[in-house]
């Protein structure tokens, strides 16, 4: 049975842009070699830690909603327990009829922030070429 889930990582933030996107990407093949349907994602970027991790005062955030089953989740955490870029993740499950409408809000909101951010930086892009 499918399940309704969102996790959130966060990446050192010594690594280059590139190996933060590789990071990603690895953990969204993780998730889709294992029966998961990625719903939306939203990239929070760099942002200031509540408290240092491992001499780190900023991390690299990210989320992922998607709908899995529930081995897929052992799996997620095993990989990230081992993967010593990713600093700290959080996996919630979304169970009951109010929690799912919840769920799909949030990803309903992750969709359209992630849609402007890419027009921004199409914009963005545009304006540098231009010049």
């Amino acid at each position: 049975m499918t399940r309704h889930y969102e996790t959130l990582f966060v990446v050192k933030p010594t690594l280059t842009e590139e190996e933060i996107r590789r990071e990603i990407d690895n953990v969204k093949s993780i998730l889709t070699k294992n029966g998961a349907t990625i719903a939306a994602e939203f990239d929070w970027g760099m942002r200031k830690l509540a408290y240092e991790i491992e001499k780190n005062p900023r991390g690299y955030y990210y989320v992922i909603y998607y709908t899995a089953p529930g081995e897929l989740i052992k799996e997620l955490e095993r990989n990230f327990r081992y993967n010593e870029e990713i600093i700290r993740f959080l996996n919630v499950k979304y169970e009951n009829k109010k929690e799912i409408k919840a769920w799909q809000n949030l990803v309903n909101k992750a969709g359209a922030a992630s849609a402007k951010k890419a027009e921004a930086q199409e914009a963005q892009q545009a304006e540098e070429t231009a010049e």
